[in-house]
């Protein structure tokens, strides 16, 4: 489970910017969770917190048995094996391939070389890409080069997938086509959290949907639509 407990996050510079207020909300395992707003609502934030890229300045965030905000820098890894988490900007190394991409945590994390393949063979069969596990990058599509930043998100069968715009630098029809994979990946029990402003993909999902506006949440609802009013 996901808890975010009266969490509020601020930022000390020249605006001194609140980016979180008194966020509550709580994830139970196989959800899929809609995360609206408009930009800065603090949608970013809330993900940094949730992967421990940054602490909160009030409140706790809770993942299983981990409390985000108090891990040390050393415990981070081993809650990140839990957490996947997808790029508008996909984020792949321009110099390797597809099983490259995707093998390389596996083996900066010192995992046997079998294990490696069985696993990368096993995340790009997920997202239909084995027939494209030597090409490289620049070979790809952005549509490919999105799947293949799933795999590997997916590579360490984590409990939660975070995306965050999957869809941003996408067509309609590629779009279309991540929302599937990840509407498949959360019905084979993988809770999945979705960061996004694309209005059509939320309300076609009919999923529950949190609205964040000006770093509160406004509105938390069971098969919602991503509404501004």
């Amino acid at each position: 489970m996901i808890s975010f407990q009266n969490v509020s996050k601020n930022y000390y510079n020249a605006s001194n910017h609140a980016a979180l207020v008194d966020v509550n909300f709580k994830i139970v395992p196989r959800e899929f969770i809609s995360i609206v707003g408009r930009s800065g609502a603090g949608k970013s934030t809330l993900i940094k917190l949730l992967i421990g890229e940054e602490q909160p300045s009030k409140g706790r965030v809770i993942f299983g048995h981990y409390d985000v905000g108090n891990l040390k820098p050393k415990q981070l890894p081993e809650l990140r094996r839990h957490i996947g988490v997808v790029f508008q900007d996909f984020k792949l190394l321009s110099t390797k391939t597809a099983y490259e991409n995707v093998a390389f945590a596996l083996e900066v994390a010192g995992r046997p070389q079998r294990e490696i393949d069985d696993l990368v063979e096993e995340a790009l069969d997920l997202v239909d890409l084995a027939d494209k596990a030597e090409n490289f990058v620049h070979e790809l599509s952005g549509g490919e080069k999105q799947r293949v930043a799933i795999a590997r998100a997916m590579v360490n069968r984590p409990d939660v997938i975070v995306a965050d715009e999957p869809t941003g630098n996408l067509d309609p029809f590629n779009s279309l086509g991540i929302i599937n994979l990840l509407q498949q990946i959360n019905q084979m029990g993988t809770t999945v959290l979705l960061a996004t402003h694309n209005k059509e993909i939320v309300n076609q999902l009919g999923r529950r949907v949190i609205l964040l506006e000006n770093g509160r949440v406004m509105r938390d609802v069971e098969k919602g639509k991503y509404s501004l009013d």
